[in-house]
């Protein structure tokens, strides 16, 4: 009888073994489903044009070159492309980090009427394409727009007074309207995962607003700060459209140095080489991005 039976020790094992061919199956299928995407999804999209854009870099005359790398670093006029852009860069990028900082900290520690719907606004601002904010600011700066009229009109003056836009001014002001509420948002989350006992606590041994502000807050909302801080920085490098529509024949910046050697000049290759380093200096942003990104939701994890 004994022997017919299967041991109560075999059961256990049998059960292991049926679940470890399940894990394999899953993990199969998972291999699978990525070589899927690879092949059909981001190698079509993704995978194929970037390998041909950094081949494209690469070909010269008479096979692989950096001949399209050594054009453009020793073109004196590239240089001072990449200056202009990395310029406009940390000025509009700043500004709209400043002030997206600060308009959360009014919208979360001082709540007005209204405060939500322009929170609503902040978040829906976003979606909007930027050469369309471009446009607005000429509808109602440019010398013919509105705000402009009504002042030439109002004070009698001969011509237009405001005539800037068309030029880094006007570049600047834009990309800061367009992407300072980028920074609202990280900025937001960070604050609302502030104990605010801290904050009481610091009120009642005597510190002041802007004490309070640099010796709890900050250091405590740094990291959600510094991640919309570096995500203005990443999308105000790629931005093309507003450059496009407000910048002037002597504003060149690095995209529109690529497009123009792509489209104009036809120089494949110099493009192909300067949407490398684009490519390159874009990937770094992003990396900065994610590893600040990483620390701020270990420490949303560690909060709770």
């Amino acid at each position: 009888m004994s022997s017919l039976s299967t041991p109560d020790s075999a059961l256990p094992l049998a059960g292991a073994d049926a679940h470890a061919a399940a894990v394999r199956r899953r993990e199969r299928r998972a291999q699978w489903h990525i070589a899927f995407l690879l092949v059909f999804v981001l190698g079509p999209i993704v995978v194929y044009p970037l390998a041909r854009l950094v081949l494209l870099s690469l070909t010269g005359a008479h096979g692989l070159s950096l001949s399209a790398y050594t054009a453009f670093f020793s073109n004196p006029d590239s240089r001072g492309v990449i200056g202009t852009t990395l310029w406009i860069l940390c000025v509009s990028a700043g500004l709209a980090s400043v002030l997206g900082v600060a308009l959360a900290a009014i919208l979360f520690f001082k709540p007005f009427p209204g405060a939500r719907l322009v929170t609503r606004f902040l978040e829906l601002f976003v979606a909007f394409p930027s050469f369309l904010v471009a446009f607005t600011l000429i509808f109602l700066y440019g010398s013919q727009g509105s705000v402009s009229i009504g002042l030439q009109r109002l004070f009698h003056l001969q011509a237009p007074p405001l005539d800037f836009l068309f030029g880094m001014g006007g570049v600047i002001l834009a990309e800061v309207v367009f992407y300072a509420p980028f920074v609202v948002r990280p900025t937001l989350a960070a604050f609302a995962l502030l104990d605010m006992r801290l904050i009481e606590a610091a009120r009642s041994l005597g510190a002041n607003t802007w004490m309070v502000a640099a010796r709890v807050i900050l250091p405590l909302a740094w990291p959600g700060i510094a991640a919309g801080t570096i995500l203005c920085f990443l999308l105000t490098f790629n931005e093309f459209g507003i450059l496009l529509v407000l910048g002037s024949a002597h504003l060149v910046t690095l995209p529109v140095a690529i497009y123009s050697s792509a489209t104009v000049d036809l120089d494949l290759p110099t493009a192909a080489a300067g949407a490398v380093v684009m490519l390159a200096m874009s990937l770094s942003l992003y990396a900065l991005y994610r590893r600040v990104n990483r620390r701020t939701q270990g420490g949303a994890r560690n909060g709770r």
